[in-house]
């Protein structure tokens, strides 16, 4: 563990360079709004900071950081939902979190395409999200939520079924 703060503050820098940008953009595909990704990629680094030495095989290290990061997005979601059944529940105010946050001059189809993915379960989001922005393997994404990768593969095809579906709707 980092106990000279020094060297806390250099690890923290290092990883942000490397890793803030991939793990921020997969945080707010999860929580849609930039402030609440921004405090989860802080609370994600710290943890990831913290148990750094824990991580055995340095070959993992990615899937255990988009792991750690997960766990906290739906952390955050979950503080949300005090006025929710779910995080599932959540769909319409994080429509309206994209919606707000959307630059004006922001391509229609990109905030179309953004709106049918919060049509989606939780568990299909992410898939879908690792899976095609982040270009992880069925098996990292295996190793990243803990489901199988047959359970990964059936969440894709069914998140990009709704997601074609959705945007044939709202298009015609």
């Amino acid at each position: 563990m980092l106990t000279d703060p020094r060297q806390r503050e250099e690890g923290f820098r290092e990883l942000m360079k490397r890793y803030g940008e991939p793990l921020y953009w997969h945080i707010r595909r999860i929580v849609v709004g930039h402030d609440d990704a921004e405090d989860v990629l802080q609370e994600t680094c710290i943890k990831i900071l913290g148990s750094i030495d824990t991580l055995k095989d340095e070959s993992k290290l990615t899937a255990w950081m988009y792991s750690i990061a997960t766990r906290e997005a739906l952390t955050q979601l979950r503080r949300q939902t005090h006025l929710f059944q779910s995080i599932d529940d959540l769909r319409p105010a994080l429509t309206s979190k994209l919606e707000a946050e959307t630059p004006m001059d922001h391509e229609a189809t990109e905030v179309l395409f953004q709106k049918a993915l919060l049509t989606l379960p939780t568990q299909q989001r992410i898939a879908f999200n690792l899976r095609y922005y982040d270009e992880i393997s069925y098996d990292e994404i295996a190793r990243i939520t803990g489901k199988n990768v047959s359970t990964l593969k059936s969440n894709y095809h069914f998140a990009t079924e709704k997601i074609k579906n959705y945007i044939q709707q709202h298009t015609t």
